[in-house]
């Protein structure tokens, strides 16, 4: 493969009377060619710092990666020019995306001196010089894992005790430096539609023994997590009702899969328990969540209340009011007078002084717990028997 990724950076340097080097996505160096001299190439003009560091050194610093693509040069999909950067070394330069499939593989530079019109279709030697560089996609595709190797690389990086080389797989396919972000989906009902795929370009799906389903997906920046919010709504809207998806943080690489997969699993039983959240969540927004999700179980003082789902759910609502018995009864429906009732039968039950900080967090943390793993919790309770039956004043 690389002999004809060598042959077609030499026909486009021909074609464009510009040296051309081909990169792929990581900026490591594939192929280059030194034009002659012979077309209309300026005598001497052929190189700046950062040609000259790609050749010698196989790739080129963060800082130059960061430049270019700071230029939309991973989101293209037709020739753009670069431009020119004097202080940093940097000669304007032209870029074809090498693409295949809609997926980004490398990119083809050539130090034209911008003499290619890129606004114009028929500049010549252009459309030539972009099918070859649709060539050279196709020829990086075909050494690239496929989906369905994909997907089984990240079912591995997820469940296997040494996944090293499955996240080298992956990172190979993705990207040493790409952000990624990975999201679950837990489906209401076990299994997936027939034929069922996650949108978003560059998406990978696996499915895993308890019927959870994650996705590794490539963002465009760290901090840009619209995809990812993007293929939650698309995603949820084929499964069924009452499925929820949760989003990790995002990573530079895929090196750190196993943390974003709890974080994603754990946006996604959170988005199942809190309806302001529900259905779908992101790690960065769980808050006190985190915390709660960390806990093995609620503490064991809390089991007899947790026995009864309305003094659970009356529990859960005053202290989320901060302990405002007028706002927790307007959430409740209830008199103020039914619920100081309630609050002393929970202060009998597990033996907690609801006016001491300490107690009121080990409650408040106990029945999020208790929500979280759907113990003893009912979104709209009834009325318990004994309950004081007074009307709200």
């Amino acid at each position: 493969m690389r002999d004809d990724l060598q042959d077609l950076v030499d026909e486009v340097s021909a074609l464009l009377g510009a040296p051309a080097t081909l990169e792929d996505r990581d900026f490591t160096l594939l192929a280059f060619c030194a034009h002659d001299g012979t077309g209309p190439a300026t005598p001497g003009v052929t190189m700046d710092a950062v040609r000259a560091r790609s050749i010698l050194g196989r790739s080129s610093t963060p800082e130059v990666r960061a430049w270019f693509e700071s230029h939309g040069i991973a989101r293209a999909t037709a020739p753009l020019r670069v431009p020119a950067d004097p202080a940093a070394g940097i000669l304007t330069r032209l870029c074809l995306p090498v693409r295949a499939g809609g997926r980004l593989h490398g990119y083809l530079w050539l130090l034209d001196e911008e003499r290619t019109d890129v606004t114009d279709p028929g500049a010549p030697g252009l459309a030539e010089a972009v099918a070859l560089a649709a060539e050279a996609g196709r020829l990086l595709a075909e050494g690239r894992p496929g989906t369905a190797d994909l997907s089984a690389a990240l079912r591995t990086a997820l469940t296997a005790p040494s996944p090293g080389r499955a996240v080298r797989t992956l990172t190979e396919a993705l990207g040493a430096g790409t952000p990624v972000t990975l999201v679950a989906l837990l489906p209401a009902e076990p299994g997936l539609p027939p034929g069922w795929t996650p949108p978003g370009a560059g998406a990978v799906p696996t499915v895993l023994d308890d019927g959870a389903v994650a996705v590794l997906l490539p963002l465009p920046g760290r901090g840009d997590h619209r995809p990812a919010g993007a293929l939650s709504g698309a995603a949820l809207g084929g499964l069924p009702p009452g499925s929820t998806a949760g989003v990790a943080a995002a990573r530079h690489g895929c090196s750190e899969l196993t943390a974003q997969w709890h974080e994603a699993r754990t946006a996604a039983r959170v988005a199942a328990a809190d309806p302001r959240l529900a259905p779908a969540a992101s790690w960065a927004e769980l808050g006190a969540w985190r915390a709660v999700a960390a806990l093995p179980a609620p503490d064991p003082v809390l089991a007899p209340l947790l026995a009864d789902p309305v003094l659970t759910a009356t529990a859960a609502t005053w202290l989320d009011c901060a302990g405002s018995p007028q706002r927790a009864a307007g959430e409740l429906c209830i008199h103020r007078q039914t619920l100081y009732y309630r609050l002393g039968r929970i202060e009998q039950l597990t033996g907690l002084d609801l006016a001491d900080g300490a107690d009121r967090l080990l409650l408040h943390l106990g029945v999020r717990a208790a929500r979280l793993a759907g113990i003893g919790w009912v979104a709209q309770p009834p009325r318990p028997p004994g309950d004081l039956l007074l009307t709200r004043s």
